[in-house]
């Protein structure tokens, strides 16, 4: 990693990273209160991190079900040859399509859609090219659907804690 980023992930600048994630609404005077800093030293923070790249942006998270958009699905597909970029420039034109990431493995894509019935998701799957071949899953719940990415632990990969519900009997570990 570069010296510039390194400077900029510094742990002021990962705290200043969390919580945006958590709440990128809040005023820099929050923001500063959370982190340690000054509003002006908060404010030029997070203006380094933007020119950096590092924030790509703020959004509003959407409720799909509310606005008549109750299915959410993953649909995976197999595309080879002309069709490759024609599945490109579908995937931009088509407001279903929340997501669209080129894969590797025997997938070409795998779409995230929203539909607002099974019939608006076959009329979806009428929009591809002929011969590309689809494995659709339609998502049921999701217990996780956002998480803050926090700075990594120098040298090993991080574990995510259980928490413990206080459900179900203690048990005594095993030795």
């Amino acid at each position: 990693m570069p010296d510039k980023l390194n400077k900029l992930l510094d742990d002021t600048g990962w705290r200043i990273l969390v919580e945006l994630q958590k709440d990128a609404r809040q005023s820099y005077a929050e923001l500063g209160r959370r982190v340690g800093l000054s509003t002006p030293a908060v404010l030029e923070r997070v203006r380094k991190l933007e020119e950096a790249g590092l924030i790509l942006g703020y959004h509003a998270e959407l409720d799909h079900s509310k606005l008549g958009l109750p299915i959410t699905a993953y649909i995976r597909l197999s595309v080879v040859g002309e069709a490759l970029h024609n599945m490109i420039a579908i995937a931009e034109n088509l407001d279903e399509v929340l997501e669209c990431h080129r894969v590797t493995g025997t997938d070409s894509f795998v779409m995230k859609v929203a539909v607002s019935s099974v019939e608006h998701l076959q009329r979806l799957f009428d929009q591809f090219p002929p011969y590309v071949a689809t494995t659709t899953s339609i998502i049921l719940s999701s217990p996780v659907t956002r998480r803050v990415v926090s700075a990594p632990p120098a040298g090993k990969p991080q574990k995510r804690k259980k928490r413990r519900t206080g459900s179900g009997p203690k048990v005594a570990p095993v030795r």
